[in-house]
Order: C-alpha cells, then sequence, then structure tokens
C-alpha cells in the first residue's frame, strides 16, 4: 500500500531509487567522457606526429575523423589541447627517465642514463615532443603568447631537478657549497639538457650530427665537466713581440705612457630605471 504523508504516494525507497538512478546515469556519463576524451587524446597525437607541431585544431580533427567543434567542447582551444596532451606525454617522459635513473650507481651514470632516456624519447616524435613544449603563434584561438603545457611543464622539470638533487645530496654530504650546489645546479643542468637537446631535434641530419648516444655522452661531459677539456687542449695563439720603446711597455715614468681613462663605477652598468641623457 502506498504509505501516507509522500507526495503522490510514493513509497519512501522510491525516491531514494530514483535518486540512485539519477546518479548512475550522471557516473556513466562522466565515463563515457572521460573516455572519449582519452580517445581523443590519442587521436591527436598522432595527427601531430604526422602533420608537424604546427597543425591546426581543424587539420587534427579531420584526421580524427570528428569536427572541430568536438575538441573545442572537450578542450576549449588550442592551448587546452595541448595542456591536455602535454600532461599525458610529459607524465610518460618523467616515468622512462626515473627507470633509467633508478639504476645507475654513480650521480654520473645517473646523469647520462636521464640523459639518454630524454632524448631516446623525445626522438621518436620531436613533431609530439614540440607540439607540447612550446606554444606556437599564430593561431585563432591562441589568447596568450605563453607556452600553453607551463603547469605540466613546470611539474615535469621541477621533478627532473629533484631527481638530479636527490643522487647529488647524498654524495657532496656535508661539504662546502653543499646547498648552493644543490639549490642551483639541477635546474641550470636542466636548461643546458633542454637547450642542447631540442637543438640537437630541430638539426637535420648530417655526417656531423651525433647519434643519440653519443649526444648523450657529449652533454654529461658538458654537464660535469663543462668545456675544461677543450680549453686545455687549444692551441696557445703566440703573442706579439712587445717593442722596449714602444707604448705597450712604458712605466708612467717613461716616454709614451699614457694614462689609462678611468671610469666611475656606475659607468660600468646601465641604470634601467633611468632614462638615457640626451647628447648634444
Amino acid at each position: 500500500m502506498p504509505q501516507t504523508g509522500l507526495p503522490g504516494g510514493n513509497p519512501a525507497g522510491s525516491a531514494a531509487a530514483g535518486g540512485g538512478g539519477v546518479d548512475g546515469r550522471a557516473s556513466r556519463w562522466q565515463s563515457h567522457r572521460e573516455e572519449r576524451r582519452r580517445e581523443l587524446i590519442k587521436s591527436a597525437r598522432r595527427a601531430v606526429h604526422a602533420l608537424g607541431s604546427d597543425a591546426s585544431m581543424e587539420d587534427i580533427a579531420a584526421a580524427a575523423g570528428t569536427s572541430k567543434s568536438v575538441f573545442y567542447r572537450y578542450f576549449g582551444d588550442k592551448a587546452g589541447l595541448q595542456q591536455a596532451v602535454g600532461e599525458v606525454v610529459l607524465s610518460q617522459m618523467q616515468r622512462r627517465i626515473q627507470e633509467a635513473a633508478q639504476s645507475a650507481q654513480t650521480p654520473r651514470e645517473g646523469l647520462f642514463a636521464m640523459v639518454s632516456a630524454y632524448l631516446q624519447m623525445a626522438e621518436t616524435s620531436p613533431n609530439v615532443y614540440t607540439f607540447v613544449t612550446r606554444y606556437t603563434p599564430g593561431e585563432a584561438d591562441a589568447t596568450t603568447g605563453t607556452i600553453a603545457t607551463a603547469g605540466a611543464l613546470g611539474h615535469f622539470f621541477a621533478a627532473i631537478s629533484d631527481m638530479i638533487a636527490r643522487p647529488m645530496r647524498s654524495h657532496l654530504g656535508d661539504s662546502a657549497g653543499r646547498e648552493a650546489v644543490i639549490g642551483y645546479w639541477p635546474n641550470a643542468a636542466i636548461g643546458l639538457v633542454r637547450n642542447a637537446g631540442e637543438q640537437w631535434l630541430a638539426s637535420p641530419a648530417s655526417p656531423a650530427k651525433p647519434d643519440q648516444e653519443a649526444m648523450a655522452r657529449q652533454i654529461t661531459d658538458w654537464l660535469c665537466l663543462g668545456i675544461a677539456p677543450e680549453l686545455r687542449t687549444a692551441p696557445v695563439p703566440e703573442q706579439p713581440a712587445r717593442s722596449s720603446a714602444g707604448t705597450d711597455s712604458a712605466g708612467p715614468d717613461q716616454p709614451g705612457f699614457v694614462e689609462p681613462r678611468r671610469h666611475h663605477q656606475h659607468d660600468a652598468t646601465t641604470d634601467l630605471s633611468e632614462p638615457e641623457k640626451e647628447t648634444t
């Protein structure tokens, strides 16, 4: 029998059952949207890999077999698509680099393993790598000139910096200058690896271009030794002979001596807060 006191005479459990039905439909719809979003990200990666990092939303949608409006519905604009693809791609790169670093026995081996994994992943698809790490100007739907995947990139590079710092912290112990090295060097290392790696990726194939392993070893050497070995082996240019009577050897009390111009300390730097003085 219907229970009294309930509108329409519905049993007490019917309202709860109805609410559960609504929740169930919402959950299924959310799962469908998430699955569709993952499919679109995969399609976008394949399209960018084939078409290039500057592929438009229309080109990407056509390659995915759908309309541009579908991508706008799920990602907002191209920056949103770059962000979504970047989160997936950079997360995969981070896991691969972490796995490579875990097998290393020394900090230098760890650096080589991470650099090598980074270059290997980027080389599998330079187009996709560029798509998720660089802002492409000229898009009608772009509103800013910032890197679209700044959030994903920031998280990625922070994680890599921590991977570099951890073995160094253990290796350096309580040595003097430890905190300065750990505080600055990992981020500086990332800058070197990224810039050298991206230049290597963009360079056309030629006999002079090193392969991936050789490039990884070269970058690791730069990180650990800088260019000190090259400077030590470089030939020293011959110095021209100086005349005993010339101004080069003249002292303050000798003929031909020219008093060097003295500069005020302020002259050495340009004060950006002050406009330049006009000269007449």
